[in-house]
């Protein structure tokens, strides 16, 4: 037989069995008592039965606690099984997810937990399971979100462009238009609301895929909308169709809702019916448009998304008139609650000042 290991010699028995006393791991305790049962000059094997184990354990135990003192004793938890996905797996799905599928090359034009799958045994031969990737996915930050639209011939540039000069911009009509009065910042857009409405997402149990109805009809109007988000107001008319007419009418409405005797600077689209010469523009209103294709600086856009996730969406609309009255109705709640257009629509580049 292999001669024993001798203990180390900064212990003694008392040490031990002191060590033992104050600690709240029993499993360290166990294997302290049989070792301080070694410094008092019993065989290994009474040593073995004080801890319940066989003699290679405490063969074990002697060469744990040599190397690391009583802390080596302590009760560790099993390793388990390496993951499938080592780090520079992660790095490369981090990298290939940020930079999206080449449609001539993966032969898709989103990513699927599928296809992920698919491109990891191709670059790695890596195989695994749905949920084990689903889990690496939402560990490395991502989520299955709804992408924004944007439009084909953007310049990527304009918008940051436009934010880095608006404090100008609004300095300008401060010295011109609005010499002397308070300035506030609105945002208008319109929206088509109609009978061939949208579906949204809502909770259901897992597996299941449930049912909204959804109408094929197409009778819609124009909910002309705008807002002030550092007051947290707005201003709105539904009317039957977008022209230069029905946008005089709206910046009416927008006109008798800015505070009296200041001045309101009114960011929008490019549309033609807002940008015609013969729009009438009341006097406490300068219109600013925003660089064109560029619908992600208007927050107006996020409180349509609001308005339809919560109030007009899964709907079916019987009539012309119930889709005005459903409009109505949408636009009332959303302006009963100021504190929601002040979180949907403040952007930090505009009211920063």
């Amino acid at each position: 037989m292999a001669a024993p290991v001798p203990l180390r010699s900064d212990y003694d028995a008392a040490a031990l069995r002191r060590l033992a006393r104050s600690s709240h791991d029993p499993g360290q305790v166990r294997r302290l008592l049989a070792l301080a049962a070694i410094y008092d000059g019993e065989p290994r094997s009474t040593a073995a039965e004080i801890g319940g184990v066989g003699l290679q354990t405490v063969r074990d135990w002697v060469l744990r606690f040599n190397d690391a003192g009583a802390a080596g004793l302590l009760t560790g938890k099993a390793p388990g099984p390496q993951p499938r996905l080592a780090e520079h797996h992660r790095v490369a799905l981090r990298q290939i997810v940020e930079e999206g599928p080449i449609p001539a090359v993966h032969g898709v034009v989103r990513w699927r937990i599928i296809d992920l799958l698919q491109w990891l045994w191709d670059e790695f031969r890596v195989s695994v399971s749905k949920q084990t990737l689903s889990r690496e996915l939402r560990a490395l930050g991502f989520r299955k979100l709804s992408a924004r639209p944007r439009h084909h011939a953007k310049d990527p540039d304009a918008a940051e462009v436009f934010k880095k000069n608006f404090p100008t911009l609004l300095a300008q009509v401060a010295a011109q238009e609005a010499a002397g009065k308070p300035i506030e910042i609105w945002w208008q857009d319109e929206a088509r609301i109609g009978q061939k409405n949208k579906i949204t997402r809502r909770w259901a149990r897992r597996g299941t895929r449930p049912a909204a109805p959804h109408d094929q009809r197409t009778r819609s109007a124009y909910l002309f909308g705008a807002i002030c988000p550092a007051q947290g107001k707005g201003a709105a008319l539904v009317l039957p169709r977008c022209t230069s007419e029905a946008m005089a009418l709206h910046l009416k409405e927008i006109a008798r809702a800015v505070a009296p005797g200041a001045h309101a600077v009114v960011l929008l689209d490019q549309a033609g019916w807002h940008t015609s010469a013969k729009l009438p523009i009341p006097n406490n209103i300068t219109l600013l448009p925003l660089p064109p294709k560029s619908p992600e600086l208007n927050p107006v856009e996020n409180i349509w998304q609001f308005m339809r996730d919560n109030w007009l969406s899964n709907r079916v609309f019987a009539s012309y008139q119930d889709i005005l009255d459903h409009c109505c109705f949408a636009w009332n709640a959303l302006v009963e609650q100021p504190w929601t257009i002040m979180s949907v629509g403040l952007r930090d580049w505009a009211h920063r000042s």
